[in-house]
């Protein structure tokens, strides 16, 4: 059951990890990489969220933004680390221990490596991903390199993508897509926008964008729009919620804590 990863993916989303403290990118041919130029967000910030599963408090979920000393082909990177755990008596019955982690080009938001660790229930996922964005493959780590799309993203730097594109125009109905590098597969994250709304939750009030993922039938949403996400309306666009129904239940993310943002948060004044 990868439940945990599908929300914290789309939001966004172990116990044992080995993370790679160095990488080298080949020399080929050099190619021309983009900048895009955002304030969106930047090195410090934070994000604290709690996992609802019904009427149960079921997850935490960090994601933190870091400054790396590492660099590929000469660029400087920030380090993404999100990481999300089972809690209380949900801990007890189905314990969860995941980390992703994405090494992302600071000016042109597209990941250089992806580590993730997941332990669910005793189901597990280890991958370490290399993407020679100048080359437009990925290498899995276990021998098979995958021809994609220049610039595509992993699982956690399509989160940050998506947060630099231009909303400030857009009108009800409209669908943004990511393309994005998951399980050895690319794939078209499909977002659609959905206005502009009000959200409470137990912290405050928060203007917001509400986006509606696409995901797919049958496994896990019965409805191919059962996932809903609210985003700041402001410049920092992070998800403040996340609602989904699904085959066996609700379930509901919300933001706990944030620090460090790169610009004023929409929080309603009561």
């Amino acid at each position: 059951m990868k439940l945990f990863s599908i929300i914290l993916g789309m939001a966004v989303c172990t116990a044992s990890f080995a993370v790679p403290q160095q990488f080298k990118v080949k020399e080929y041919s050099t190619t021309s990489f983009r900048t895009i130029s955002h304030s969106t967000f930047k090195a410090g910030e934070e994000l604290k969220y709690r996992l609802h599963y019904g009427a149960i408090d079921a997850g935490e979920a960090v994601i933190k933004v870091k400054k790396s000393d590492k660099k590929a082909k000469g660029r400087s990177l920030l380090h993404v680390v999100a990481e999300g755990k089972s809690i209380s008596a949900f801990d007890m019955f189905f314990k969860v221990r995941d980390r992703y982690e994405s090494y992302i080009d600071e000016k042109g938001v597209f990941p250089w490596v992806f580590v993730r660790r997941v332990n669910e229930g005793g189901y597990k996922i280890n991958q370490d991903y290399t993407f020679f964005q100048h080359k437009s493959k990925v290498d899995n780590g276990e021998g098979k390199q995958f021809e994609v799309p220049k610039f595509s993203q992993d699982m956690i730097s399509s989160f940050f993508y998506a947060r630099t594109l231009d909303y400030d125009n857009a009108k009800v109905g409209k669908t943004y897509t990511v393309q994005t590098f998951v399980d050895d597969q690319m794939y078209d994250l499909k977002i659609k926008y959905m206005g502009k709304e009000t959200v409470k939750l137990r912290n405050g009030k928060y203007k917001c964008m509400k986006f509606q993922p696409i995901v797919q039938e049958g496994r896990i949403f019965s409805s191919s729009e059962d996932l809903q996400v609210w985003i700041t309306d402001d410049k920092n666009r992070i998800p403040i919620l996340v609602k989904s129904k699904i085959l066996v239940g609700s379930i509901k993310m919300e933001v706990v804590d944030y620090k460090n943002l790169a610009n004023p948060i929409a929080k309603v004044e009561e």
